[in-house]
Order: structure tokens, then C-alpha cells, then sequence
């Protein structure tokens, strides 16, 4: 049986599911290196534009698998300290990929996202929540830290320090209205339109040009590591630039303008 499922609902879109409902799609090993390896296709993939990360079932995903972990790949001879290395090495460069994806990367988020679930959410480019859907920073709740794949830094510039510490420190649940309403998700949909309104989002980026939906998501995730505003902005300035002047799409908008029609971008 495989944890992860690849399909293509939509033209250019392709649907990523965590396919291990039975255990709300925890982070075991064996479910997030064919994740992270999915991805990575799913990106070299030229006819995707736009990708969907789902879970089956009632939940997003659960974080820490409790009942078996799986096998770590790769860590023959190795001390525990070593091997505890390589675990999180593995569950960091899922983040990483998502990050580095060509495409935008749409969370459904169908149920549970907690732990490790709700860093995998974080990470992801817009997040789209069912009514079901709910959050939790669990790692305190399991006498650890909440801090963990970079929620510590994302969750933050999501909503706001404030909001971040308490939720982070408290360790309870965040339901889909909250999340809502504080900006940790874009919008709350029913559960049975939840991919409907994804795919949607999708085929509003779609209609844009390859290389600007690509570099408008390098800029953003950029914008969040910046030295200064002043940087920053003369790096969006050589983005713009590159695709002013290597691309006819200005012109075609324009032309599509006058026109009365939808452009066609052939970058």
C-alpha cells in the first residue's frame, strides 16, 4: 500500500494525498520519505503548475507517529545520537522541499493538523481549512518543545508574535474559524467543497504566467529571510526586470486588455 498518492484532478494541478488514514497520516518515516521523494517528481514535473497537499480521511496530519515511527533509511552502525540527527535531517528537508518547489504548494487542510502537521501546513504556500479542520503546537503537550521544522519561525510572521507564543506555550487547539480569523489559514470551507475550492485557487494561478507565479513565490518566501527592506526591494526590482524584458508578456496583457480577452502567457 502506498502512504502517498499522486493524482491530477485538473489540468496542471497535481493532488498529493498522505494516505494513511488509519493513523491520521502520522509523520512516520515510511509515509515522509515517499512524501518528500513525491515531491520532489511532482516539481520536476513541467506539465504541474500549481500542486494540492491533502490527507486522507479525518485528518491533515497528526505530527509524530506514537505507535511505530517506521525505519529511518540510511543509518546502519550508527549511535542514537546519530541516528536522532538523521531523523530530523529527513523530516527538515520535507520543509525544504516544499520551499523549493517550482510550484505553489496549496494545504487542504481536511481535519487534524498537529505537531509536525501544523509545520507541514505552515509551510505550505496558501493553506485552505474545511470546517473540520483544527491546530495544535503539540510538542509542549508531550513534554517537549512546541518548536520544531521551523514553526518557530514561520508561525510568527503568519500571525503575529503574540498570537504565536501563546499558542506555541499553551499547547491547545485552534479551530478552523480561529485560524480564519487570525490569518493562519485563508479561508474555511465546508469539508465537501474543501478540494473544489483548492483546485479553484489553483486555476486562478494557473491563468498567470509560469515564470511570474514562480518568482512571485521566491520573493515572498525570500522577503521573510531579508537583511533589510532596501535589499529586498532591489531583488524584486531584478526579478521584474528579468521578466519584463526577456518575456513578451507585458505586452501581451496589454494587448489581451484591449482586446477584451484573457492573455495567453508563452513564457
Amino acid at each position: 500500500m502506498s502512504f502517498v498518492l499522486v493524482d491530477k484532478p485538473r489540468p496542471h494541478i497535481a493532488l498529493v494525498t498522505l494516505n494513511r488514514p488509519d493513523r491520521m497520516n502520522a509523520m512516520a518515516f515510511d509515509v515522509m520519505v515517499p512524501l518528500r521523494e513525491t515531491l520532489e517528481a511532482v516539481a520536476a514535473d513541467n506539465d504541474v503548475r500549481v500542486v494540492v497537499l491533502t490527507g486522507a480521511g479525518h485528518g491533515f496530519c497528526s505530527g509524530a507517529d506514537l505507535t511505530h515511527s517506521g525505519r529511518v533509511p540510511g543509518v546502519e552502525g550508527l549511535t542514537k545520537t546519530s541516528v536522532a540527527r538523521r531523523s530530523m535531517e529527513l523530516l527538515n528537508n520535507v520543509m525544504l522541499t516544499i520551499r523549493r518547489m517550482h510550484q505553489p504548494v496549496i494545504s487542504a487542510i481536511n481535519g487534524a493538523a498537529i505537531g509536525g502537521g501544523l509545520c507541514l501546513a505552515v509551510g505550505t504556500d496558501i493553506r485552505i481549512a474545511s470546517e473540520d479542520a483544527y491546530f495544535r503546537a503539540a510538542g509542549i503537550n508531550n513534554g517537549l518543545t512546541s518548536a520544531e521544522l521551523g514553526i518557530s519561525y514561520l508561525l510568527p510572521r503568519a500571525i503575529g508574535t503574540t498570537r504565536a507564543n501563546e499558542i506555541m506555550l499553551t499547547g491547545r487547539d485552534v479551530d478552523a474559524a480561529e485560524a480564519e480569523r487570525i490569518g493562519l489559514v485563508s479561508r474555511v470551507v465546508p469539508a465537501d467543497k474543501l478540494l473544489e475550492a483548492a483546485y479553484d485557487t489553483a486555476d486562478q494561478i494557473i491563468r498567470w504566467s509560469r515564470v511570474g507565479t514562480e518568482l512571485t513565490k521566491r520573493m515572498l518566501w525570500s522577503g521573510l529571510e531579508a537583511g533589510s527592506y532596501e535589499s529586498h526591494m532591489q531583488h524584486e526590482g531584478t526579478a521584474q526586470l528579468y521578466v519584463r524584458l526577456t518575456t513578451d508578456n507585458f505586452d501581451e496583457a496589454m494587448r489581451a486588455r484591449k482586446d477584451r480577452r484573457p492573455p495567453v502567457f508563452e513564457d
